[in-house]
């Protein structure tokens, strides 16, 4: 299993940024893709960034795109989130887990992988 612990989120304005971190550990987790999932009140878990281990191509949902961008530092089992242009709707708790593989390859859905571990998130909170 891949342990994962999220960085401290924050509170800003409407667009502002903020950079998020996920530290990741484990026997495996070098070998996994890993993504950010979002979690507005009331609503279920969304994926909305994703990154393959392997090609290092990066995934994104259509609400996000053009201003979240993943990284992923190998050598610190570190994975970061770029959020720019925040906007109130980007509120919400956000976390990192590993993804579901070929989900992610072969129609570019980002969703957890089976028996992912989540951590206790960060909360990102966006005000006019």
């Amino acid at each position: 299993q891949v342990q994962v612990v999220e960085s401290v989120g924050g509170s800003v304005q409407a667009g502002g940024s903020l950079r998020l971190s996920c530290a990741f550990s484990g026997s495996t987790a070098t070998s996994k893709s890993m993504g950010w999932f979002r979690q507005v009140l009331g609503n279920g878990r969304e994926g909305v960034a994703a990154i393959d281990r392997c090609s290092g191509n990066t995934y994104y949902a259509d609400s996000v795109k053009g201003r979240f961008t993943i990284s992923r530092e190998g050598s610190e089992n570190t994975m970061y989130l770029q959020i720019n242009s925040l906007k109130p709707k980007d509120t919400g708790m956000y976390y990192c887990t590993t993804v579901h593989e070929a989900a992610l390859q072969e129609i570019g859905m980002i969703a957890p992988s089976s028996g992912s571990t989540w951590g206790q998130g960060t909360q990102v909170t966006v005000s006019v």
